[in-house]
């Protein structure tokens, strides 16, 4: 947690970098205050420390001061500078998209596993584009589709496709709203919304800063996997995978859920914490599907 602001205490002035760190260190924690500083004044965290005695202008310390006290104030480090690394991934994030977590990248992991090089697959929710992206990088010859019913997010995330040169489709959709039965996947991967709408967190630091639809799903956390979960068999082959992340506590009921609708080797897998956090469940080998029939997608 950064500390309260405290009036006057962030302000920085013109110096050298080494007295701006040593402000903003003064305010945030370490890690927070080396980004801010050198995002303020475009350089590197490596040159705050080899070249402590270069020049800080009024303009950068005014701008510095600016960042730090919305740091203070809660606001995310990755909205603040406009990026977030995720998977070996820089990708470009705002306020319109969730900042990816690094409880994420094992959703990822479970995923690939299950990816063979030239399967098809279905991110849904993928604003940023965090998970699509990651699985298009590190499974070039697949075929990723990511939706999302947010049509900023949909911007996001084709312009971070565009920027890493990553070949992955993004679409517009409610869920599988936008795709016809006969439209099926591989695998499908989802990481929707899943904390209690009353869960006190969420008016913690950074949280109350993102997209709320992105976060909270109904009463107990699990609206969205509710409409997820008995969908999925329409729109995946035989033996596909579907692969979720969830609560830490939510692991009893995501595996009812899975099992209510006839998924297979259903398994968790916990997260770097060591908490419950990723489910996935296979489609019975006897499942009636059609293959999968890719759609033009729009540019």
């Amino acid at each position: 947690m950064t500390p309260p602001a405290t009036a006057g205490s962030s302000d920085v002035h013109p110096g050298t970098l080494g007295a701006a760190l040593d402000t903003a260190r003064g305010a945030l924690d370490r890690l927070d205050a080396e980004v801010l500083t050198a995002h303020a004044v475009g350089c590197s965290r490596g040159t705050l420390y080899a070249f402590p005695e270069r020049p800080v202008s009024a303009k950068q310390a005014r701008r510095l001061t600016g960042l730090v006290r919305r740091r203070q104030r809660g606001e995310p480090l990755a909205y603040i500078v406009g990026w977030r690394e995720f998977w070996s991934l820089t990708l470009r994030v705002d306020a319109r998209v969730l900042v990816p977590r690094p409880e994420t990248e094992c959703l990822v992991e479970a995923a690939l596993t299950r990816v063979a090089d030239h399967a098809t697959v279905l991110d849904l929710g993928t604003g940023s584009g965090a998970i699509a992206l990651a699985v298009a990088a590190s499974r070039p010859h697949a075929r990723v589709v990511g939706v999302d019913r947010d049509a900023g997010c949909i911007r996001v995330a084709r312009e971070n496709a565009a920027r890493l040169g990553l070949t992955a489709a993004f679409r517009h959709s409610d869920w599988f709203s936008a795709f016809r039965r006969n439209e099926r996947f591989d695998v499908v991967v989802a990481n929707p919304p899943y904390v209690p709408d009353a869960d006190p967190h969420l008016m913690g630091d950074g949280l109350r800063f993102e997209p709320r639809d992105a976060l909270v799903a109904g009463a107990d956390g699990l609206a969205a996997l509710r409409r997820i979960v008995p969908a999925a068999p329409k729109h995946l082959v035989r033996g596909g995978w579907l692969c979720v992340e969830h609560g830490h506590d939510q692991q009893a009921p995501v595996r009812e859920l899975f099992l209510a609708h006839g998924f297979e080797d259903v398994e968790t897998m916990p997260d770097l914490a060591g908490s419950p956090r990723v489910t996935c469940g296979r489609m019975p080998h006897t499942h009636s599907a059609m293959p999968y029939r890719e759609t033009r997608l729009p540019p």
